[in-house]
């Protein structure tokens, strides 16, 4: 295995934009132009453009393709109809998530699913894997797309501009496929900061004129590119889980709040069936550490494995916490044990290196925005 990070389609052009560049799941990618603090007011107030071609697309198809994925992952597949895409996740045997993904209907037997740059290749060996009792053939797709994502406000109407597909139409969740600035592209509604927003999947060799194309229609809307540092600290606002920190192996879709991503429902055997059915069992009798949002009472910043602790013991820990721009103060969510958890319980705080830090108890996500 070579040591050395993968390069997107737009790595020249980021260098261009003097783009700090970071080292991320094995790829080289931006992590921020010039302030991240610019950067993530730009996606709240106006619009961002993110180069997310890190991510891993694997395409899944022929007559079994939806049986295959039924199999494969918790959600039920049946269900998404044409031109949409559903969240949902992929569990080992014993329930531990290995992944959280979108699922793309793009046809009538055909499935793109997006996984998670760090988790691509292990979820598609278990997609294989799992595939092969099917009349199903799965393709790994990472080197046939580059992924651009505008979000923000203004997002639409950017977009618009440069395309004539029927954005109105498009829903969140959805997608169609359109020519935009002259490039073809699956057009998503779909993103990851708690914005509206577009994802835009191309061939590689079209990512730089799509790119230069935004960033012309975007000039008199605000829109500026932004990295992953960015990224992070709106999905964090919004709530949304990142792999790694909310997600592991170690925990099931129920231990992290989202059980209701596991459709027992749906016909036929899926894995992890047998381990998440204990879980939910589990779960609703005796609900175990219970995900919620902190806010800072100060201005000590949190980080990922910090304690949470309330009356002299440890209730809990941090999983992600970075400071929130839009709030102006430190937020993080962690994992608190269910006595702890309820929103405005006294006397939770974060062990920031030997001091107890005052935080509030909230409800996530810390924002939402105003339709």
């Amino acid at each position: 295995m070579s040591n050395t990070p993968r390069l997107t389609a737009l790595d020249a052009l980021h260098r261009s934009l003097g783009a700090t560049m970071t080292d991320f799941a094995g790829w080289d990618m931006p992590l921020r132009y010039g302030s991240e603090r610019d950067e993530h007011n730009a996606v709240r107030t106006r619009a961002g453009l993110f180069d997310l071609s890190h991510m891993g697309e694997i395409t899944v198809t022929g007559p079994e393709a939806m049986k295959a994925l039924n199999y494969a992952l918790v959600g039920n597949i049946a269900t998404i109809g044409p031109g949409r895409a559903r969240y949902t996740m992929i569990c080992q045997e014993d329930g531990g998530i290995v992944d959280d993904l979108i699922v793309y209907r793009l046809g009538e037997t055909e499935y793109m699913v997006v996984a998670n740059a760090g988790n691509a290749q292990i979820v598609l060996d278990a997609i294989s894997e799992r595939a092969a009792g099917f009349d199903a053939e799965v393709r790994d797709d990472r080197d046939a797309y580059a992924l651009i994502a505008v979000q923000g406000p203004e997002s639409p109407s950017i977009l618009k501009s440069v395309t004539d597909a029927d954005l109105d139409g498009l829903k969140y969740y959805a997608g169609l496929p359109g020519t935009v600035a002259g490039v073809p592209a699956l057009i998503a509604r779909t993103g990851y900061t708690g914005e509206d927003g577009f994802e835009l999947f191309v061939a590689p060799e079209h990512a730089e004129q799509l790119w230069r194309a935004l960033t012309e229609a975007g000039q008199d809307a605000g829109l500026v590119p932004c990295g992953l540092s960015c990224r992070d600290t709106l999905r964090l606002e919004a709530g949304m889980p990142l792999y790694g920190h909310e997600l592991t192996t170690a925990l099931t879709p129920f231990d992290a709040g989202l059980g209701r991503v596991v459709k027992f429902d749906k016909e036929g055997d899926f894995v992890g069936r047998t381990a998440l059915e204990a879980a939910a069992e589990k779960a609703a009798a005796n609900p175990p550490r219970k995900l919620v949002g902190l806010i800072a009472e100060g201005r000590r910043v949190p980080r990922a494995g910090f304690s949470v602790v309330a009356g002299g013991e440890v209730v809990g820990e941090v999983t992600s916490g970075a400071p929130s721009p839009t709030l102006g103060k430190p937020i993080a969510i962690a994992y608190v044990d269910a006595a702890h958890a309820a929103p405005g319980t006294a006397g939770v705080g974060i062990d920031i290196r030997g001091t107890h830090e005052a935080y509030e108890v909230v409800a996530l996500p810390f924002y939402k925005r105003q339709k």
